[in-house]
């Protein structure tokens, strides 16, 4: 499984969704909370190519996106996929 690395706050309802699902599907993860961690912000700006936003999602080195993009991948069936390949 590819390593999946999320970016959060933890008064971030998309991302306690976004954790939900992976959490659901087993799937481990890499938290940084950069509401705790304002220094792991830029870094995840950078990676997210401009998104300012939590939560950020990475699987591998693919930037999903957001809650709404991991849960699309999800309903189009191609998040499993993603995860293992």
């Amino acid at each position: 499984m590819k390593k999946v690395e999320i970016y959060t706050s933890p008064l971030c309802g998309f991302c306690h969704r976004a954790k939900s699902l992976l959490n659901q599907k087993g799937v481990q993860f890499e938290e940084t909370d950069v509401l705790s961690n304002p220094d792991e912000k830029p870094a995840m700006i950078k990676r997210a190519d401009g998104a300012r936003t939590v939560p950020q999602i990475f699987i591998g080195d693919i930037h999903v996106g957001g809650c709404d993009e991991l849960f699309s991948l999800e309903r189009a069936g191609h998040l499993d996929g993603m995860l293992a390949a």
